[in-house]
């Protein structure tokens, strides 16, 4: 049987297919392929390792620049944004692609969530100011990589096919989005209060005008909306029961996240809603959503230690 006392075990974490490739059942050799699976499982490693790094040092940068009030060179910052986020792409392929499926455990989901924030985030830079919402999401993600690295949490594996796989894809766009939505509506918090107390005006250069943060807000709930209505849909359509045990809580603060934006969007068109009311209404919405997306994987993994 396999000796987990293995020096070269305690480097990586294995999945099963690894340990049967690399060790014969209970004969104590090596394979040729050996050497490869194992410094594939240590680039991948490496990689969660470097990207945790690169944000680190991007996040403490940018945080520099602005409390210093520097002038950032915002086409190198985005460059090294991407090398991160490629090098990040590199990492989640490691942690959360095995021989069984694909695994969608607490935090191997963060670290992917975070990933496609950042991917969108950068993507919107290059048109729009929303480079400061990074000044939240780089110490994040670091935070996110470190914490699937060192967790130990039991996995869920899951087995994708087409029709489930679209139903990931877009709740994970939908709950990406509407987190960008979340922090576009605290910096708008923040921008708010200043301007009224005439207070930190110096900071405010680095946002874009009030009405353009409004805008954002709104552009992003509008999207993150559509996305969560073909997650809601998908999933009656292509699970088996939404309603199951394990289930059921995700169904319902998903609905109740939906019809808290959807009113968001009914007051901003219909009552000129803006400012600290859509502000409070995202940050509801937001609330819900955060619990049909982690509660039941805190509550579940963290703390009754089940899949």
């Amino acid at each position: 049987m396999w000796n987990y006392q293995q020096p070269w075990q305690l480097a990586v974490p294995y999945d099963k297919l690894a340990v049967e490739i690399i060790y014969h059942r209970g004969c104590g050799s090596f394979n040729p392929l050996a050497y490869l699976i194992m410094s594939l499982f240590m680039l991948f490693h490496i990689a969660n390792i470097a990207a945790a790094t690169f944000y680190t040092v991007l996040g403490i940068y940018l945080a520099r620049q602005l409390l210093q009030q520097r002038t950032l060179n915002l086409t190198a910052f985005l460059g090294c944004v991407g090398l991160a986020l490629a090098v990040h792409a590199v990492g989640i392929y490691g942690v959360s692609v095995k021989a069984e499926g694909i695994q969608l455990s607490f935090f191997a989901v963060s670290s992917q969530i975070f990933w496609v924030i950042n991917a969108i985030v950068l993507l919107s830079s290059l048109k729009k100011a929303l480079h400061n919402l990074f000044i939240f999401l780089l110490p994040c993600s670091a935070i996110a990589i470190v914490t699937t690295l060192v967790s130990h949490t039991q996995s869920t594996i899951l087995q994708l096919n087409y029709t489930l796989a679209s139903h990931v894809i877009l709740s994970i766009l939908a709950y990406s989005l509407l987190t960008i939505a979340t922090l576009q509506a605290i910096l708008l918090s923040y921008q708010n209060r200043h301007l009224k107390n005439r207070s930190g005006l110096h900071y405010l250069r680095f946002l874009p005008p009030l009405q353009t943060m409004e805008a954002l807000l709104f552009e992003f709930v509008l999207v993150g909306e559509l996305l969560l209505t073909l997650s809601i849909v998908s999933g009656f359509i292509f699970l088996d029961n939404i309603f199951m045990q394990h289930q059921v809580h995700k169904t319902v603060f998903s609905i109740a996240a939906w019809l808290v934006y959807g009113f968001l969007l009914f007051g901003k068109y219909k009552m000129g809603w803006r400012g600290n009311t859509a502000i409070r209404w995202t940050l509801a919405g937001f609330l819900f959503l955060m619990l049909a997306f982690f509660g039941s994987k805190l509550v579940l993994e963290l703390i009754l230690q089940r899949v």
